[in-house]
């Protein structure tokens, strides 16, 4: 049998000088929390902020979902019909799943060819619910993280710290999923899996209570301040005082349960194809 031939990755360009390998950054944190609505932020301000490198491209996307496979996922443990909804291990599976397709099919591709890559939630979230949330154990939660990535970790995560009062209060009125319906007991145990997540994994904690024009500014100042020089992953970042700087992580998490301007850089924005997210500069999001 003659094998398929290989389909080159939508954000490459064969006829340009390799670029260096892209960054990788990550928005974290409960649901109403703002996460859709800075993506769309940063989707709009990256390509003109002069911290792409000249030809490299931003993919915007998400998980569950950043994928054609991604995205029958996303339906099958967001919002399961019947009685299709999973059980938690199987659950952590799936996200598993979604996660070894997302990085093999679409986030590594696109950092390899020197892209920047931009995800609303990525491996900690799992960690945040399946581990802390349903209390299955952080060593197989870990194992299953280091299969799916293989071994791939962000450049850098912005976890946006938001009260759980606060996240009731902005989903008001709006639909709930699996994650959201599950209680306040369950989601009490995931904002404290965030906060030791932050501590463990050297994430910058930004106040997701500020008004959203607030939070840009300051994850705009704070990819500034560290982008050129990036930390390598896990590496906890300065403290700094600035609006650019990461707050002090809380120390708030309970025990797991169970087991000068810068050059403007013309970048383009590769449509929405097979689940990524990428935002028109207009659009945003509560």
């Amino acid at each position: 049998m003659t094998p398929a031939p290989e389909v080159p990755s939508p954000l490459a360009d064969p006829s340009a000088d390799p670029l260096p390998r892209g960054r990788f950054l990550v928005l974290e944190g409960i649901d109403g929390c703002g996460k859709t609505t800075q993506v769309a932020a940063l989707a709009e301000w990256l390509p003109r902020s002069g911290l792409l490198p000249p030809g490299a491209e931003l993919l915007v996307t998400r998980e569950p979902g950043g994928t054609a496979l991604g995205q029958a996922l996303r339906q099958l443990l967001l919002n399961p019909p019947g009685e299709a909804a999973a059980q938690p291990t199987a659950e952590l599976l799936l996200y598993a799943a979604d996660r070894a397709q997302h990085v093999q099919q679409r986030i590594a591709p696109a950092l390899a060819a020197g892209h920047w890559v931009l995800s609303d939630r990525f491996s900690g979230s799992t960690a945040a619910y399946q581990g802390y949330g349903r209390g299955l154990g952080l060593a197989l939660i870990e194992q299953l993280e280091r299969i799916a990535t293989a071994d791939l970790q962000p450049d850098l995560t912005l976890w946006l710290d938001l009260p759980l009062a606060e996240s009731r209060r902005r989903r008001a009125g709006r639909a709930a999923d699996r994650m959201e319906a599950a209680g306040d007991a369950f989601l009490e145990r995931v904002c404290g899996g965030f906060a030791a997540l932050a501590a463990q994994r050297g994430w910058c904690r930004f106040d997701a209570t500020l008004a959203p024009e607030q939070l840009s500014a300051a994850i705009g100042a704070l990819l500034e301040q560290r982008v050129g020089g990036m930390v390598p992953p896990g590496v906890p970042p300065q403290r700094a005082a600035d609006p650019g700087g990461c707050l002090p992580i809380p120390a708030r998490a309970g025990p797991i349960r169970g087991p000068g301007p810068r050059p403007r850089t013309k970048a383009k924005h590769q449509g929405p194809a097979q689940g990524a997210r990428v935002f028109p500069m207009a659009e945003r999001h509560g």
